[in-house]
């Protein structure tokens, strides 16, 4: 199977809602979630407090990070986030307009 995109290795929790990443690609970046977290509620309520936040973990198997209410976030967005660079996806993956 081939990899369309870099996946999360490693995270570091920084303060706030930020997070450090390093991607398969040898790519680090910080991302700051707090947008992305509060006030959204569901599995991301959790989330908002910071004891919490800080349990995130690497899930290998998704290749992204994860927490222990069920919250992630797409690993394609998390390296645009991270890097600025749009995600990239193989002409056969382009959805027609």
């Amino acid at each position: 199977m081939t990899q369309l995109c870099a996946t999360v290795t490693h995270v570091q929790v920084l303060d706030g809602y930020c997070v450090e990443l390093t991607f398969s690609d040898g790519v680090r970046g910080v991302v700051d979630l707090a947008n992305r977290i509060v006030g959204r509620g569901g599995v991301f309520g959790p989330l908002e407090n910071p004891e919490f936040f800080r349990r995130v973990i690497v899930d290998n198997e998704l290749g992204t990070i994860a927490w222990p209410s069920g919250a992630d976030f797409c690993p394609d967005m998390l390296y645009h986030w991270a890097t600025g660079q749009a995600v990239s996806r193989p002409d056969s993956e382009t959805v027609a307009s």
